[in-house]
Order: structure tokens, then sequence, then C-alpha cells
């Protein structure tokens, strides 16, 4: 006899509910080319995106022509994420008396979006109807684009179109990587990681890239670096293959530096450190107390100073654990993480920024729900200016924004399924921010890093 589990029969319903859409792409594009033949004699709604290929944080123009003067239409996105999970956006829009829709220049009326946002159809993305719970879009293998299928459809619809007929079709490539760009695996000295080439023949300023909490090898950002002329390495420091939490210490941290550091395609002593969330407080870490760890700069995204990382990342866990009882939960059981890093012990625990000898850029948001990124960086501020280091110190703080400010068009993440460390127990994280500021929020930023991080590391 066979037993079946809960997560069986869920996984197989997937399955089908992602079989089903495909059918219905097929049969929409079989309809597209019925549509087609039998309107020869008379002119067809055109749309176009252009570059059909770019950047991910390259924007795109969407024209439709050939509309009737004053119809209503809508735009449509539809991505398959990684995960096989599918991500849909829409606007409201009306032809102009041309008979014409331009994205860049009109406004949309309604949907996930609203006003004149070109890039609406990607940052306002969604999961569609019935989908999963709590998901969210990590870029697994970045050499393979993000597809994002755009189509027009008559009138102003916001759900079924699956089952309706487009007017119009088009695909467009969203790539981490531009042409020319290296894929070479770290594995030395116990360190496990990821180091992203830009073309030509080097050497060009190194960033070591530190995401947060959630672990594993997260290599996307890393990828957009170097296609920015970036020697970009994307570190792996949560418990890679055989290395125990009680092994990953500032010496890890400071050994992974090195290895960039030595790289004959990096230029040497011309490297930046960059971390997000957990990475940001290890980050502050290293630049305060290493000797090894001596940056141009360093840039920290929804970080704190509170948190310390003495001796390994085990006792760091074990110090949270013992302050979860702090945790909160809303009424839609989605956890609030902040309340735990400020209730940690303050006085002894914090990171001693004063110490801080580069240039330092915050980057937070002001709803952030996970981590206490303002008050961390206004205390961080006040001690650097008793410490006398204050002139490094530059903040960006953006309204409405939340924990997760990734590179921009990226989809807002409000609150998504989230692994604990120290319990490996499954919850709802509560990130924060609202879609349209914090879409603002992720372009802003990434144009500011980049700029930050050429002032600092383009010196001879």
């Amino acid at each position: 006899m066979y037993y079946f589990t809960a997560a069986f029969f869920n996984s197989k319903l997937r399955c089908v509910a992602n079989l089903t859409i495909l059918k219905q792409i097929n049969r929409v594009d079989n309809l597209i080319s019925l549509r087609s033949v039998s309107t020869q004699k008379r002119t067809c709604p055109l749309l176009s995106v252009q570059p059909v290929r770019g950047l991910l944080d390259e924007k795109f123009q969407i024209a439709v022509t050939n509309l009737p003067p004053n119809q209503k239409v809508t735009l449509h996105s539809l991505h398959q994420s990684d995960d096989k999970d599918f991500w849909e956006a829409f606007g409201h829009y009306v032809s102009d008396e041309h008979g014409s829709v331009t994205g860049f220049k009109d406004e949309s009326l309604g949907g996930t979006y609203d006003g004149t946002e070109p890039m609406g159809l990607l940052w306002s993305m969604r999961p569609i109807p019935g989908s999963r719970h709590g998901l969210r879009i990590r870029k697994r293998d970045i050499f393979r684009p993000m597809e994002v299928r755009i189509s027009v459809y008559n009138g102003h619809l916001s759900q079924g179109f699956s089952h309706q007929a487009p007017l119009a079709t088009s695909v467009t490539e969203r790539w981490y990587v531009a042409p020319g760009v290296k894929r070479v695996n770290i594995r030395e000295k116990e360190i496990r990681g990821t180091l992203f080439l830009p073309p030509g023949s080097g050497p060009y300023p190194g960033v070591l890239d530190l995401w947060g909490g959630g672990g594993g090898l997260v290599e996307y950002r890393s990828a957009l670096l170097a296609s920015h002329g970036f020697a970009s390495m994307a570190l792996e420091y949560l418990a890679p293959e055989d290395l125990s939490l009680e092994d990953t210490d500032a010496s890890y941290f400071e050994k992974a530096y090195q290895i960039l550091n030595n790289h004959p395609m990096v230029k040497k002593d011309h490297l930046a450190v960059l971390g997000l969330s957990l990475g940001s407080a290890i980050t502050l870490n290293m630049v305060s107390y290493s000797k090894v760890i001596k940056p141009q700069c360093c840039v920290c995204i929804s970080g704190s100073h509170l948190m310390p990382v003495e001796k390994s990342l085990s006792e760091l866990f074990e110090l949270m654990k013992n302050h979860e009882d702090k945790l909160c939960v809303n009424e839609d059981n989605q956890v609030i993480y902040r309340n735990l890093i400020l209730s940690l012990p303050c006085q002894s625990g914090k990171v001693d920024v004063g110490r801080i000898k580069c240039p330092l850029l915050l980057v937070n948001g002001d709803d952030d729900q996970n981590f206490p990124a303002v008050e961390s960086a206004e205390d961080m501020a006040m001690m650097m200016d008793k410490a006398g280091n204050r002139h490094l110190l530059e903040i960006l703080t953006y309204p409405d924004t939340g924990h997760l400010i990734e590179p921009p068009y990226s989809p807002h993440f409000r609150a998504t399924k989230y692994k604990l460390q120290w319990t490996k127990e499954r919850i709802v994280m509560l990130w924060g921010g609202q879609t349209k500021p914090h879409a603002y929020a992720q372009e802003d930023a990434w144009k500011k890093i980049l700029a930050f991080l050429w002032q600092h590391l383009s010196a001879p």
C-alpha cells in the first residue's frame, strides 16, 4: 500500500494548474494566428516592446499602434519564475486620437499600478490568483533570462486573462548578465562563492556581495554588478556544504576578502563590501574590527549595528533565539522581526562604528518591519559624530519602503515565506513597504549605489 502526503498532492495540483495555464497560453497563440488570418484585409493592432533584450535594470518602452481612437485597452505582463509560479501585472489605458498607447508617456487609469509608469508591468507584478502563499521571485539560473510576455487586450480587464484572446503579444527578455560576463566558481580554503567578471582583460574593482539570513548562494545581484564593470563575488556563508555555523566566524569572511583581493582579474586594494540585512550587520562588524578587511568603501542595505558577530554566527543566532519572545505577529499571522533586534543587549552589543575608516553608504526604508534600520542609522550617525568620522557616512532613507531593497524593477514583496535559522521553522515574514514608493526606492537606490561604488573604487 502506498501513502501520499499532502505535500505530494499539493505538488501535483500545482503541476496540473501550471499545465492548464500553459495550455491556455497555447490556445491564445492559436487564437492570435486565427485572428491574423481572418483580419488580413484590415489593419491589426501592433505591439512593440523595445529593447526586446536588455539588462534587468534597463528601462523598456512599450507602444501599441493601429487601435481605434479612444479605445479602452489593458496592457498585461506574465512571467513564469524559476520556481514555476506565474506572476502578472496589468494597467488600464485609453488610446489617443491616433489610436496609439505609449507606456512611457500615457497614464494607467487602474490595475496593479496607476499613473505614468513605464516599468509598472514589472515592479507591480504579483502572483496570479490561486497561487501558493508567501511567494518571492529569486533568480536561480542567471544565464537564463527573465522572460516576460506582454499583451494588449480589448477593454479594461482585471482577471481572466488566460481565457481571452489578446489583440497582440510580444516577449521581452530581462537579463542579469551582459554579454561576455564570466562566472567563476570559488571553492578555496572552505570558501563557497561565485565570482562574476566583466568582459575584457581587467583588472576590475571588486565587490564582496553578502546577502541576508535566508541562506544559499544568491548570485543575481553580483551578476548585475559585473555587467556594470565590477568583479563581484557572491559569498555563501550560512553553513555552506560541510562548514558549520560554529566555524563561520570572522576568519571565514577575511579569507573570502583575501581571495577576491588576490584574484588576478581584480584590481588589488580596490574593493568594496556590499551587504543586505544580515549581510549588512556582518559588513559593519568586519569593517569595524577586522585587521584584514580594509575596503575602500562599503554599502549596507537595511542593516543594523545592534547585531554583534564577535565569534561565530552560531553564537549570534543563539543570542537571537534567547530573545525570540520579542517577535511580534500581526493579524495576518506575519512575523515582525524588528522588535527582537531592538531587544538585544545594546550597550555591550553595539558595533563600534566609530572605528570605521572608509566611506559608508546606508540604504534604508522607513517602513522596514524586519530590521530597525532607520533607528540604527540615526544612532550610528551620533556614534560616528562623537568619534570624528561622521564625514564618512551617507544615509539614504526612503518613505513607505520596506526591508527587501533589490535591484530596480524587481517586484515588491511585502511578506514572504522564510525559514528562521535557529529553529528552521517556516514562517511568513513581514518585510514592509508599499508597492509604488518601494519601486521608486529600488530604482533610485541602485543608481546611487553604482555611483557610490565608482566614486570610491575608480581611483588609480
